[in-house]
């Protein structure tokens, strides 16, 4: 369980190890960025499952993921439904509409029995698809996001810092380092933590949820804290122009050299082909992973560069 609670500082700045990108480098990336039609041009050819919307029911005995799109995903894992960074709605500030619709119809959503939140950008943490929870789900949030949830009427809510762990039935669900930041507004730059998730189920299954996250040594750090990922899910996008996104994302390279450090048995690809955030062309991201994944010698099955909205069983 999580440790007693204490005094976290009211700043997680000292944590980054780059500096963030300042008003002037924003405004050079746009510029950079070129028109929008060019990084859509191949939008068509982002694969979609074709059942897409069905979820595997739970099962003790076995898990599942299903890709929504982006960062969110329905974890089926011992007898639990986890949701990762849950994103329904169409738009989010200050980025053209979803590509791809959500996957699966909320409506067709089983029980959620815990969401799980990587840190608090728009794209990870969006309002309207919170309020659409029962006050009661179970909310497991970074260090000082907490109070977030409980202003929109959640009551149980539990903010961890990194390296810290909570059980929710036969799951244990652990914080762990990204290097990344926060924020939501003008003022509250990283006020908030940040981190990724590894959830362990009693019966041994153990996926990696990466959230956001540039490349560093905490990923072998991870691995050797928890041996045995079964599934290690990276995101593979918003890496270009690398000059800005470096210091805060992961590329399809790194994501493959992250997982091997993980020691993690598969990897599936995320954060892509949803909301334009950056410079690659849209269907860049899993193609570059597939070369890299190859380059290193992996088994090709063991990548899962999923379709929207396809499920897959552990």
């Amino acid at each position: 369980m999580v440790d007693p609670p204490r005094r976290w500082p009211r700043s997680f700045v000292d944590r980054l190890t780059s500096p963030l990108p300042g008003f002037r480098d924003v405004m050079r990336m746009m510029r950079e960025r070129g028109p929008a039609a060019d990084l859509l041009a191949d939008a068509d050819a982002i694969p979609i499952a074709p059942d897409a919307g069905a979820v595997p029911a739970p099962d003790n005995a076995s898990a599942s993921v299903t890709w929504v799109g982006h960062a969110t995903f329905v974890l089926r894992l011992g007898g639990m439904t986890v949701l990762t960074d849950p994103v329904w709605s169409r738009r989010i500030p200050g980025v053209r509409p979803r590509l791809i619709p959500a996957a699966v119809a909320w409506d067709d959503l089983p029980r959620v029995d815990a969401v799980v939140i990587s840190h608090n950008h728009y794209d990870h943490l969006d309002a309207p698809t919170i309020r659409r929870l029962p006050r009661d789900t179970p909310m497991l949030v970074p260090a000082r996001l907490a109070g977030w949830f409980r202003r929109r009427g959640f009551v149980d809510v539990v903010e961890l810092d990194w390296w810290e762990s909570h059980r929710i039935g036969g799951v244990r669900l652990d914080f762990v380092p990204t290097h990344h930041w926060s924020r939501r507004g003008l003022t509250d730059t990283c006020r908030t933590l940040w981190g990724g998730w590894m959830l362990t189920a009693d019966g041994g299954t153990r996926i990696y949820f990466a959230g956001d996250t540039a490349y560093g040594h905490w990923f072998a750090e991870i691995g050797a804290r928890y041996p045995g990922i079964d599934l290690a899910l990276m995101p593979v996008g918003a890496y270009e122009p690398e000059w800005f996104m470096r210091p805060l994302h992961l590329n399809p390279e790194e994501a493959v050299r992250a997982s091997d450090d993980l020691g993690a048995r598969r990897m599936a690809t995320m954060h892509w082909g949803t909301f334009i955030l950056s410079a690659e062309p849209v269907t860049e991201p899993p193609e570059r992973a597939a070369k890299a994944w190859a380059e290193a010698g992996r088994v090709r099955d063991d990548l899962w560069d999923l379709a929207v909205g396809e499920s897959r069983m552990l």
